[in-house]
């Protein structure tokens, strides 16, 4: 049922959309996290949905949030996506930048990066005087970081704040992601089921939701590593689409009533070729520290003059802070951040 590959899957070519600032305001992700935290408890800490997105929500005891890593709203052309596409409701802007820990840290938080300071995939920690790989809290050559990840984003979460409100957070999660430093900074209070494959996370989605007053985030991670080995091109790809897709509508057709399905990404793909990958000369890396990822490359140091050989686009920091997001700022934000993006 969840392999193999549809008629004319070769010839899918996902578009590649134009840079836009993401619309902290109403039209993002933390703000549908904002959405459902004011359903449940009639309070959150951002700015809930655009009034004609949140009318595609409605009000119920219990929401399942299904976050299929890496399915943005481009990748829903994918043939195998269709019964996701059908229930499309609208599109939603990632946080910047578009990556996996930065948009988990957001939904963990109900903030934008610019308030809980996870600012890119690999990330300049001043306390540790290093770049920290954030999925494994490594250095970036493999090096364990000793750091109390727990503490790492900022208190009350968005789960300390429904338990407080009598609202009991649950995720499913791949259970080989128990005890990692990632899943501590961000499940901090939040319950933890672990599963193993996608008929288990469904499983176990169903049978926790048949509970009220619950928000139980539901996690896929197949269609991100998919993307990542083998490229939205492959067979692979295709039929990791397919296993969400078919999680998706097997949970829709079975819910139990007074509760509510709500499916989002953490971000998109797009498939670099080879001969538009650059590296950047070691001569390069002396004065300055590189961190970010290979689409935004963030820079400590002086970066302009590296852009017209890479060649690539610099961004000062002072022109683009507000792309994480409003104020007020993280504590160590100015600390954190770099002098630029190429």
């Amino acid at each position: 049922m969840l392999a193999g590959t549809e008629a004319g899957i070769i010839n899918y070519r996902p578009r590649v959309p134009s840079i836009t600032v993401p619309d902290y305001a109403g039209g993002s992700l933390v703000n549908l996290v904002a959405e459902l935290e004011r359903r449940l408890i009639g309070t959150s800490p951002s700015p809930g949905l655009h009034s004609t997105l949140a009318a595609a929500v409605p009000t119920v005891s219990t929401y399942v949030l299904f976050l299929f890593d890496g399915l943005g709203y481009i990748q829903l052309e994918h043939p195998g996506a269709a019964p996701m596409r059908r229930s499309l409701r609208a599109g939603l802007d990632a946080p910047f930048p578009a990556t996996t820990t930065v948009s988990l840290a957001t939904i963990a938080t109900g903030l934008p990066p610019s308030q809980h300071g996870l600012l890119g995939y690999q990330l300049w920690l001043p306390e540790v005087d290093r770049v920290v790989n954030t999925i494994k809290w490594t250095t970036l050559w493999g090096e364990p970081v000793p750091y109390e990840t727990a503490s790492f984003l900022p208190a009350p979460n968005l789960w300390e704040r429904l338990a407080k409100a009598g609202i009991e957070p649950i995720t499913v999660q791949p259970g080989n992601f128990l005890g990692t430093p990632l899943t501590k900074a961000l499940y901090r209070g939040c319950r933890v089921e672990p599963v193993f494959t996608v008929d288990e996370a469904v499983d176990a989605t169903l049978q926790l939701a048949a509970t009220p007053r619950r928000l139980i985030l539901s996690y896929l991670p197949q269609v991100d590593f998919a993307a990542h080995v083998h490229g939205q091109q492959s067979d692979e790809y295709a039929t990791a689409v397919e296993a969400v897709a078919w999680a998706w509508d097997h949970v829709a057709s079975r819910r139990p009533s007074g509760v509510s399905l709500v499916g989002t990404a953490d971000h998109g793909h797009v498939d670099f070729p080879k001969d538009r990958q650059i590296r950047i000369p070691k001569a390069s890396h002396t004065d300055r520290v590189f961190y970010g990822d290979g689409r935004a490359m963030f820079v400590r140091g002086e970066g302009a003059s590296l852009a017209g050989d890479l060649p690539a686009t610099w961004f000062p920091v002072a022109d683009v802070a507000d792309w994480w997001g409003p104020k007020p700022q993280h504590p160590t934000f100015a600390e954190r951040a770099p002098d630029g993006i190429l």
